[in-house]
């Protein structure tokens, strides 16, 4: 049975499938919905919309922090090729970035929320605009690993067995 957990199967992996995109995407979408959330309540005054930002962004931040977790095991298996890795070490930094950024928009908007949970101010807005960007470019990088690069695909990994991807 202990066979089972630490041999790799034709992913590379330990388990069926990769775990890190679920994460990212659950990460991905409560940014997303963050920020749409805040811009809605600021504009239209339906400040209740504020407090599904707050629980949305301090559910992102703890998820973002298990997704790198997840993502740093997955890169150290992926056997990343030579094209491939400036690409995964762009994303893995932007990564890590991500969840210091996370964690402290989190933070401002805990103390946003304890002076006056009815507003938020445009400069906070700003802020979840370039975060929305940099998630943006973090998306654009993952992609490129996957459908791109292949990493964790099967002709990928069998390639890297094999000898073929340098």
């Amino acid at each position: 049975m202990l066979e089972n957990f630490t041999s790799l199967n034709d992913h590379n992996l330990p388990y069926p499938d990769t775990i890190h995109p679920i994460f990212v995407h659950f990460v991905i979408a409560m940014v997303l919905f963050s920020f749409f959330c805040d811009v809605i309540g600021y504009f239209t005054g339906k400040t209740r919309l504020f407090e599904v930002s707050w629980w949305n962004m301090s559910v992102a931040t703890i998820a973002i922090f298990i997704a790198i977790i997840f993502g740093q095991f997955e890169a150290g298996l992926a056997h990343p090729y030579s094209v491939a890795k400036s690409v995964l070490n762009l994303h893995t930094l932007i990564g890590w970035s991500l969840s210091v950024i996370i964690a402290g928009i989190t933070a401002w908007r805990y103390v946003i929320r304890t002076r006056n949970p009815q507003k938020v101010p445009i400069y906070y807005l700003g802020a979840g605009l370039i975060l929305i960007l940099i998630v943006g470019l973090q998306v654009y990088l993952g992609d490129q690993l996957v459908w791109v690069y292949g990493l964790h695909t099967v002709p990928v990994v069998e390639a890297v067995k094999d000898g073929l991807l340098p």
